[in-house]
């Protein structure tokens, strides 16, 4: 049975055109590819590539300047901060996120509409697997581009399960059976009916949207379509914490806001979801909306 694609990039002795992740004693990061016969070079001096070629992961090296530096494969979240980007990508800690909480499965059928730089591609490709399958939508050629490279660069190569289109998805989707659908754009609320006809019932719809404003409207949409469950939304935020013996406090920076998530099922055909029992507050729909919640109601 061959190895899913790029694990074997993942393991053994450094090889040629392996990415190489160097930590120096301040805890900085470099990353480069190896080559044959090059030298890494620093403000600290530098060392030649031959030096790591076929040395176990883990090594240390010295320049020549005597600074050691630590050798490890960059991990998957390191990779996708210092790739090369067009768009903004999406962070780990949403990209985490969402693969828990979206349930991206091994072989499972997901769309992607605003690849961006290929962030959250990578991690999808990775989690679905071979036998999986991403069908990505971009807009704009160049975002399109520099993604494809970035997964390629990352697997080592094409991956097999994933196939990227450069189009709208309203206009271009005709995926069926989805399993899962994450949208990444700014007006996900304009995706919702070609959505509901390529998921599977139970299928999960997942957009990622940076202001309250698109989180409100894409939660009405959703609610207003009737043919999924409840959304939840929901952000997060990591704060590293500083453990130096007897000093242990949380760092001054951390990472904070970047986007929203929202997530909600999709329902079987025909079927009406149950009626919300949650009272909106007073005017919170304001005085010319006319939705379901109109009037301050306990309506869906």
């Amino acid at each position: 049975m061959s190895e899913p694609t790029g694990a074997a990039r993942r393991r053994g002795p450094f090889k040629v055109g392996d990415q190489v992740q160097l930590t120096d004693p301040k805890g900085r990061h470099y990353t480069f590819t190896l080559e044959a016969g090059k030298n890494f070079h620093t403000h600290k001096g530098s060392f030649p590539h031959d030096e790591l070629i076929g040395a176990p992961e883990g090594s240390v090296v010295r320049t020549t300047g005597n600074v050691a530096y630590l050798a490890l494969r960059p991990l998957l979240p390191d990779y996708v901060l210092s790739m090369p980007r067009g768009a903004a990508v999406v962070y780990p800690k949403d990209a985490g996120q969402i693969l828990a909480f979206a349930d991206i499965f091994p072989g499972a059928r997901v769309v992607e509409a605003g690849v961006g730089s290929g962030s959250l591609s990578s991690f999808l490709l990775r989690a679905i697997g071979d036998q999986g399958m991403l069908h990505s939508y971009e807009r704009r050629e160049d975002f399109a581009d520099i993604a494809k490279q970035n997964v390629e660069r990352y697997f080592g190569g094409p991956h097999p399960a994933w196939q990227l289109t450069v189009g709208d998805l309203q206009d271009n989707l005709s995926d069926t059976d989805v399993d899962r659908v994450i949208l990444d754009m700014l007006a996900p609320w304009e995706c919702l009916d070609v959505v509901k006809k390529a998921l599977v019932p139970g299928g999960i719809l997942c957009c990622y949207v940076a202001t309250t404003t698109q989180l409100a409207r894409t939660v009405e949409s959703i609610r207003e379509i009737g043919c999924f469950n409840e959304p939840t939304s929901w952000e997060t935020m990591i704060r590293n914490w500083h453990v130096e013996g007897l000093a242990v406090r949380p760092d001054h920076r951390m990472i904070g806001h970047t986007g929203f998530l929202l997530t909600a099922r999709r329902l079987a055909d025909g079927v009406e979801p149950p009626m919300r029992r949650r009272r909106p507050a007073k005017g919170a729909y304001g005085e010319d909306y006319d939705g379901p919640n109109a009037g301050g109601g306990s309506g869906r």
